[in-house]
């Protein structure tokens, strides 16, 4: 599989997730994006706790997001989580948040570019990706 092919998390909409109208509050898609972008590692068989003991995080450094309709209260919806670009120290993600419609055409959500840096645990300075991220960049 490679790390160009998009990845997609289904996610079911809890109340937990939602404001007093059923409606998805905003900073919950963050949150969505994040799980996504975390299950893609695993996919791979990397663990973020792994690397952690190993001196590697990875911190949000830019993010441009659009809020194109509501996720509702006890949908299914579906992050999709795809890498763009690999830097020696950060990645770019293009993401996706959307519902299948009647037509079982995807009807997006919510769209954004993520960058994620990896920095060293010790220092907080930006560090190479670790090898076990190299290794899957094609």
């Amino acid at each position: 599989m490679s790390c160009l092919n998009e990845f997609i998390l289904p996610i079911r909409v809890y109340y937990e997730d939602t404001d007093a109208g059923g409606i998805v509050y905003h900073a919950n898609y963050l949150k969505f994006m994040e799980r996504a972008r975390t299950e893609w590692l695993r996919s791979f068989g990397v663990e973020q706790d792994t690397l952690a003991q190993q001196g590697f995080l990875f911190v949000l450094s830019q993010l441009s997001i659009n809020y194109r309709k509501p996720a509702l209260f006890n949908e299914q919806i579906y992050v999709s989580a795809m890498l763009t670009e690999c830097q020696k120290a950060s990645m770019l993600f293009t993401q996706q948040v959307w519902r299948q419609n009647s037509d079982n055409a995807r009807e997006l959500l919510a769209d954004a570019s993520v960058k994620v840096v990896c920095i060293t645990q010790d220092t907080r300075r930006p560090t190479p990706l670790p090898p076990a991220i190299r290794n899957l960049i094609p």
